[in-house]
C-alpha cells in the first residue's frame, strides 16, 4: 500500500469535511454571532465531544486497533469478526449507560464544565437543554469510531474519512431551514448534532458489509481478547481523560473571563486550527498505525523505525507552512469566512489573537499524532499517558502565566506550548528506547525547510498588505485576494523546496 497515496486519499475526504465545516461555521457566525447563545451551544456540544474523544477516538481506538490488527494477522477474518462482535457488545452497553447518566445529570455536567454560566440563569438553562439533546451523540459517534477502526485495519480509509461531512450537512440544513421555527433558534443546532450522529452511524453499514465485518453485538466481557482491550483501555482512558480535563479547565477559565464571547472566539479559532490538524495529522496517523502494528507483529524493527522517520518528515514538511500561513493570514482568513451578520469586527480581532496562539503549537499537535501511534502499535499505552499527565501540569502552569495578561489567547498559547512539550518528550522517549533511529539527512532537511518557510512568509507578507485593508473590501474581493495570496505562497514554498532538491514524490513510501 502506498502510504502517501493513502494519506492523500484520507486528506481528500477530510478536506471535503473541513470545507463543509467552514460553510457550517460561516453560517453559525452569520446567524448566531459570538454571544451568549453561541457560547451556550459551544459548551453543550463540547461536552459530548470530550466524552467522544474518551470513548471513541481516544482510549478505545488506542486499545482496540492494535489488538484488532494483531488478532487479524494471527486468527484470520472469521475469528476477527467474532472478536469485533464481542467488543461491540461491551462498548455499546457502556455507552448506553453513560448516555443515560449524562442526560439525567445535565445540570451538574454544565456546572462542572462552565460554572461561570451559573451567573446568568437563562444562559445556564439553555446550555442544559442543549446538553440533553446532544448527549446521545456520544453513543452514535463512538459506534462510528468502532466501525472506522475496523475499516481502517482493512485498508478502507475513504468511508470513515468522509463521515464528518454528514454532521456538517446536518448543521447546515438545521441552521438554514429548521432554526427559524424554534422558539430559541440556537436549539436547532443541538438537534443537528443528534440527527447528524444517526446519519454518520448508518453511513458505516454498507462499508462494513463490503469487508465482511458487519456483525451483531455479543455480550462476552470475559473473553480473553476483550479483556486485553479493557486492560489497555484503563491506562489509555486515564491518559485521554487527562487531556479532556485540560480542555474542561480551559472552558471553565474562559467562562469566568467576565464577558460574552471568549468561549466562541476560542471555538472559531480552534476550528481553523483543526483544518490542517485533521488534514495532515489525522490522515497520517490513520494510515500509519495499521502499518506500524504490522511491522511490530512481524518484529521488523528497521522498517518500524523508518516508517516513524517518514511520518515525522512528512508532518514537518506540511505542518510548518500551515502554521506560518495561519499566523500571518489570521485576519484575512477570519474576515473572509466569519465577518458577516452578527460576527463583529471586535470578534474578528479577538479570534485572531487566539488563532495566532494556536498556530504556535500546530506542528507539535500533528507530531503527537505520529509519535503516539508508535507506542500504541507496541500496545504501550502507559508511556503516552505519563507524558499526557506531565503535559496537563505544564499547560495549567502556563495558563497561570499567560491568562492574566493575554486573556483567552493565553489559553490557546498554553495549549500550543503544551503540545510542543508533549511531542518533544515522546520523541525523546522513542529515541531513548531504541525503537526510533533517525535516518541520515535531517540537518539538511531542516535547513531547506527553514529557507522555504522564510521565502513563503515573505510572499504572504507582500501579498496580503495591511491587515486593516481586509476590512475595507467586500466579501468577494476578500475571497479572491485570499485565494491568490495562498496560491502564491504555496508556489513559493514548494518551488523553493524543489530548487533545493526536495519534492513530494521523494516521500512516496509503501507500508
Amino acid at each position: 500500500m502506498n502510504l502517501l497515496k493513502a494519506a492523500a486519499s484520507v486528506s481528500g475526504m477530510t478536506f471535503l469535511s473541513r470545507l463543509t465545516g467552514f460553510v457550517r461555521d460561516t453560517l453559525l457566525a452569520i446567524l448566531f454571532g459570538a454571544g451568549a447563545a453561541m457560547d451556550a451551544f459551544v459548551v453543550a456540544f463540547r461536552i459530548p465531544n470530550l466524552l467522544r474523544r474518551l470513548f471513541a477516538e481516544g482510549a478505545f481506538s488506542q486499545a482496540f486497533v492494535p489488538v484488532l490488527g494483531e488478532y487479524r494477522s494471527r486468527h484470520g477474518d472469521e475469528k476477527t469478526r467474532e472478536f469485533a462482535a464481542r467488543v461491540l457488545g461491551l462498548l455499546a452497553g457502556a455507552l448506553f449507560i453513560a448516555t443515560l447518566i449524562g442526560i439525567v445529570a445535565a445540570p451538574l455536567v454544565v456546572y462542572a464544565t462552565a460554572s461561570g454560566f451559573a451567573k446568568d440563569a437563562d444562559k445556564f438553562a439553555l446550555t442544559v437543554v442543549m446538553v440533553r439533546i446532544c448527549f446521545p451523540y456520544i453513543l452514535f459517534i463512538s459506534l462510528v469510531s468502532f466501525a472506522s477502526g475496523l475499516l481502517n485495519t482493512y485498508g478502507a480509509f475513504k468511508g470513515p474519512a468522509f463521515t464528518p461531512v454528514l454532521l456538517n450537512l446536518s448543521f447546515i440544513g438545521f441552521a438554514l431551514w429548521a432554526a427559524p421555527h424554534f422558539e430559541r433558534p440556537i436549539v436547532a443546532l443541538a438537534w443537528a448534532v443528534f440527527f447528524g450522529g444517526i446519519a454518520q452511524l448508518l453511513f458505516q453499514i454498507p462499508f462494513l458489509k463490503r469487508i465482511g465485518m458487519l456483525a451483531m453485538p455479543r455480550w462476552a466481557p470475559h473473553d480473553e481478547a476483550v479483556v486485553r482491550v479493557l486492560k489497555l483501555m484503563a491506562p489509555a482512558a486515564f491518559g485521554v481523560s487527562v487531556a479532556q480535563v485540560s480542555l474542561i479547565i480551559n472552558t471553565q477559565i474562559a467562562s469566568h473571563l467576565g464577558e460574552d464571547g471568549p468561549v466562541s472566539w476560542l471555538y472559531f479559532a480552534d476550528r481553523l486550527m483543526e483544518f490542517p490538524s485533521a488534514l495532515l495529522g489525522v490522515a497520517l496517523g490513520t494510515v500509519i498505525l495499521p502499518s506500524l502494528v504490522r511491522h511490530h507483529a512481524a518484529r521488523n524493527d528497521a522498517e518500524y523505525s523508518k516508517l516513524l522517520d517518514w511520518g515525522l518528515r512528512v508532518s514537518l514538511l506540511l505542518a510548518a507552512p500551515a502554521a506560518v500561513a495561519l499566523a500571518l493570514l489570521a485576519v484575512p482568513i477570519i474576515t473572509t469566512l466569519f465577518w458577516h451578520g452578527l460576527f463583529t469586527r471586535h470578534d474578528v480581532m479577538m479570534t485572531r489573537h487566539a488563532l495566532i496562539a494556536y498556530a504556535v503549537g500546530l506542528a507539535g499537535i500533528i507530531l503527537v499524532k505520529i509519535l503516539a501511534p508508535g507506542f500504541y502499535a507496541k500496545q504501550d499505552i502507559r508511556t503516552p499517558v505519563k507524558v499526557a499527565v506531565a503535559t496537563l501540569v505544564v499547560t495549567q502552569l502556563l495558563n497561570l502565566a499567560f491568562v492574566p495578561w493575554l486573556r483567552h489567547a493565553g489559553l490557546a498559547l498554553a495549549i500550543s506550548l503544551g503540545a510542543c512539550f508533549n511531542a518533544a518528550w515522546l520523541w525523546w522517549l522513542m529515541r531513548r528506547s531504541g525503537a526510533f533511529r533517525a535516518e541520515p539527512g535531517w540537518p539538511a532537511f531542516l535547513f531547506k525547510l527553514a529557507v522555504a518557510l522564510y521565502l513563503m512568509g515573505g510572499a504572504i507578507w507582500y501579498g496580503m498588505g495591511r491587515e486593516a485593508s481586509w476590512f475595507e473590501i467586500d466579501t468577494a474581493a476578500r475571497a479572491w485576494k485570499l485565494t491568490l495570496v495562498i496560491a502564491g505562497a504555496t508556489v513559493a514554498y514548494f518551488a523553493s523546496l524543489a530548487i533545493m532538491g526536495l519534492r513530494l514524490r521523494d516521500f512516496v513510501r509503501h507500508g
